[in-house]
């Protein structure tokens, strides 16, 4: 019984969490946009020529691909190698993973440029 109800306490939890970020990130954008609105400022620092969506989207593709890639390599490491299998996988990942953020950050910065 005491596991079913501490299961139940730490998902409540972890959704009153995730929900509480969420509701206050929104709340203040939501507030930071009316003030603009009242204030008369420019709108367009909201909406970029290159939306941060499509900028954060392409980071996180480029980064799921390169920890993917840090697995496969890992792996391969691991079995044809004989790699200590926590060193290979965990070398690889962070590797690939930073790589895959160093190319995004070129490729953003030349296309700022």
């Amino acid at each position: 019984m005491d596991e079913i109800l501490r299961d139940m306490i730490v998902s409540v939890a972890s959704f009153a969490g995730i929900f509480g970020i969420v509701y206050v990130y929104l709340t203040a954008r939501n507030r930071e946009r009316m003030l603009m609105i009242e204030r008369g400022t420019d709108a367009s620092k909201l909406f970029n020529s290159r939306s941060r969506l499509q900028i954060q989207t392409l980071k996180f593709g480029m980064f799921f691909v390169g920890i993917a890639l840090g697995i496969l390599v890992g792996n391969i490491l691991y079995n044809k190698f004989g790699l200590d299998k926590l060193v290979s996988f965990l070398s690889m990942i962070f590797l690939f993973g930073g790589l895959s953020l160093m190319a995004h950050f070129l490729i953003d910065r030349k296309i700022k440029d």
